[in-house]
């Protein structure tokens, strides 16, 4: 008896844990990747590239004894590749800042644009993975008593291939259900293809209910969705990439809501919150068989992925935008910002950005132990 429960607690705790393993295995795979993308461009444009780190703070291991260091250190959350002559100084041949403005700007931009990439790469798994249809941007059907769909003429209709809300175009499923989302009073302005057409519709109207506060949509209509087996390989990797383009969006609009004031630093999360997020998502079990369904965890992930990219492509100090902004003011004036102030500016910006971490953990540890 003691043992069957010392095996129960065990396998008890395993399954809260495994997750959580699974969350920091692949917030390193996001750090990896960017660097990777940083390393591999710097060593195809010869430039000479002094470390590789993975995490930031005091080493745990290192090795390499040519010229590049390559080091795990013990905070997970984040990683550099440091070359020769990037934020120095350096008359070699091979350092960072001798290279033409073209190849710095690929070396720059390069991490993001693979961490973009998978995005891409985990959206195609969790299509391959998922027991669910493949959703459009087709309504499928309404409510019976929907007061949306009252005629053809005047509100949305079965067989309406959504294109555009509120004068945005919609490029997936998930674009329809965060444009109403984010809506505060439930009026839109809709433009669908109706039998081959393209109709603009006014003042589609969509009943709310107060909720947290906050006035939420009520969905009165399905998405019409496809069995895998009816689309081929090439649509599904247009369907993968619309979706993608679809995350990236809600990315840039949660930023544009953060900045305009619409989310709070309450509302932000940082590695340890990501880690909580991701782990939650891999508990989920589908409904019918009572196995795990990794269709949440693959997709947060490549909303993540996503994220990262785009976050490190910002024109903000300290980041791959911020470098290659100052890039793009070389292109244009044909001389460099001299060194010492652009320094200035990133090493401000770092500190920013560490104490701005340093809050968004302090309030994801707060949130994890309220709930």
């Amino acid at each position: 008896m003691i043992l069957l429960s010392i095996s129960q607690t065990l396998t008890s705790l395993w399954g809260k844990v495994w997750p959580i393993l699974l969350a920091i295995l692949f917030f390193g795979l996001l750090i990896m990747i960017h660097e990777l993308g940083h390393f591999f461009f710097a060593k195809l444009f010869k430039v000479k590239v002094n470390q590789f780190a993975m995490g930031m703070g005091p080493k745990i291991f290192s090795f390499g004894k040519k010229e590049t260091e390559y080091s795990l250190r013990l905070f997970p959350v984040g990683g550099y590749v440091a070359m020769e002559g990037e934020d120095e100084e350096s008359s070699s041949d091979r350092a960072f800042g001798q290279k033409k403005v073209w190849q710095r700007m690929i070396i720059l931009a390069a991490g993001a644009v693979l961490n973009l990439i998978l995005g891409f790469f985990l959206v195609i798994v969790m299509f391959a993975v998922t027991k669910d249809l493949l959703g459009s941007t087709i309504i499928h059907s309404f409510r019976d008593d929907v007061a949306v769909a009252k005629s053809q003429e005047t509100g949305l209709a079965a067989r309406d291939q959504i294109l555009k809300i509120n004068g945005k175009r919609v490029f997936a499923d998930t674009d329809v259900f965060y444009m109403l989302m984010r809506d505060k009073d439930g009026v839109f302005d809709m433009q669908v293809r109706r039998e081959g057409k393209k109709v603009d519709l006014k003042n589609v109207t969509f009943e709310t209910e107060e909720r947290d506060g906050k006035n939420t949509i009520i969905y009165d209509f399905k998405i019409l969705g496809y069995k895998k087996e009816e689309v081929g390989f090439f649509e599904m990797l247009k369907t993968a990439a619309k979706e993608s383009l679809s995350l990236g969006r809600v990315v840039w609009l949660s930023l544009f809501d953060l900045v305009t004031g619409q989310y709070g630093m309450s509302d932000l999360s940082g590695p340890v919150g990501t880690v909580n997020i991701v782990a939650q998502a891999a508990n989920v079990r589908d409904e019918e068989t009572g196995k795990r369904d990794f269709t949440p965890m693959l997709h947060m992930m490549a909303l993540i992925s996503i994220n990262i990219g785009i976050f490190n492509l910002l024109p903000l100090p300290a980041l791959d935008g911020g470098r290659l902004f100052f890039l793009f003011i070389e292109l244009i004036f044909r001389k460099k910002v001299p060194a010492k102030y652009e320094g200035w500016v990133h090493a401000v910006g770092l500190a920013l950005l560490m104490l701005l971490m340093l809050a968004v953990t302090f309030n994801d540890i707060l949130n994890l132990i309220r709930n």
